[in-house]
């Protein structure tokens, strides 16, 4: 089997280093261009990119896989099946009907929910308690295409987004591998997804980090951890910007919703939600680094009785 393998970020690299593994002939990795990162502002490959380069693999950039020059390219690879893993990019019908196999998508949700770009965020976000990939057959819909394996994965009460994240991209790799035995074999199954039962995830907003104090204290806590280690729920302190990267629900009341009720380094920053209380843990001031709550009120002062999230 002849596979154009497309993936960008870090979840890809798990799958594509399986096909590597499997001895899997992987023809050439298509990847998104090099794009400043850092405070450097230098061009950097994708983690994808990187990887190919290590196992010696052909890598393509195109800035749009709808051009005609790419997809005639592609045509000339005569590839049995394109592996796609967060590629980035929308693939148009014209690439979709070119391997004889089909573009088989390797997908972190349960689908038909969370379709979209960050359905990892999401279901932390909404306080599911189970999550999982799909490897599906890809049609010009957002992640409607019909199902061919999925896997489940518990999201443990610890669990961030970047923990469920590689747990993902290590369980989608060996269920890719099995979807590609079951494809060559023909004894790969199609089953239409149920769209009225479709849920979305879509891009994370700078809107998306901030933290609302108005929601219930549970709501904030699964907020806080969908949002850990990227892009991280942020809060605004007398002006100033504090990224707020763990907390501790907790029930109790005496305040309005934002307002810190105690700031002790042996206890945290305690304020007030909805419903409940929510315990700061750990978070960073803006440019500065992260800190325990103890180490950071050593070193600022924060008064009691402060709304938090006011710009006014």
């Amino acid at each position: 089997m002849r596979i154009v393998f497309m993936g960008s970020p870090r979840f890809a690299v798990p799958s594509l280093e399986a096909l590597v593994a499997a001895g899997r002939k992987v023809v050439v990795v298509v990847t998104q261009p090099d794009r400043p990162r850092g405070r450097s502002g230098h061009p950097q490959p994708t983690p994808v990119k990187e990887a190919a380069l290590r196992y010696g693999l052909p890598v393509w950039q195109p800035s749009r896989v709808g051009d005609h020059g790419f997809v005639a390219a592609l045509k000339e690879l005569e590839p049995d099946a394109v592996v796609v893993v967060a590629y980035g990019q929308i693939l148009p019908r014209e690439l979709l009907d070119i391997p004889r196999y089909g573009c088989i998508n390797v997908h972190a949700s349960l689908l038909p929910k969370y379709r979209g770009a960050a359905p990892i965020h999401r279901a932390i976000m909404n306080g599911e308690t189970e999550t999982g990939v799909t490897t599906m057959y890809m049609d010009e819909g957002m992640d409607t295409g019909d199902i061919i394996f999925q896997a489940t994965l518990p999201i443990e009460e610890e669990d961030n987004a970047g923990t469920v994240h590689d747990r993902l991209a290590a369980l989608g790799a060996g269920v890719l591998l099995d979807t590609l035995a079951a494809v060559e074999a023909g004894t790969a199954p199609r089953v239409a997804q149920v769209h009225a039962l479709a849920t979305y995830a879509p891009p994370l907003t700078r809107a998306d980090e901030r933290i609302d104090w108005r929601r219930p204290a549970r709501a904030i806590y699964n907020h806080v951890r969908g949002m850990d280690p990227w892009p991280g729920a942020y809060t605004v302190y007398e002006g100033r910007t504090w990224k707020v990267w763990r907390v501790r629900p907790e029930p109790g009341s005496g305040g309005r919703p934002g307002e810190i009720l105690e700031a002790a380094p042996e206890r945290g920053i305690r304020v007030q939600a909805g419903d409940g209380t929510v315990v700061i843990t750990d978070l960073q001031p803006a440019g500065g680094r992260r800190l325990r709550a103890a180490e950071f009120l050593r070193g600022y002062r924060v008064r009691v009785g402060t709304i938090l999230g006011d710009e006014g």
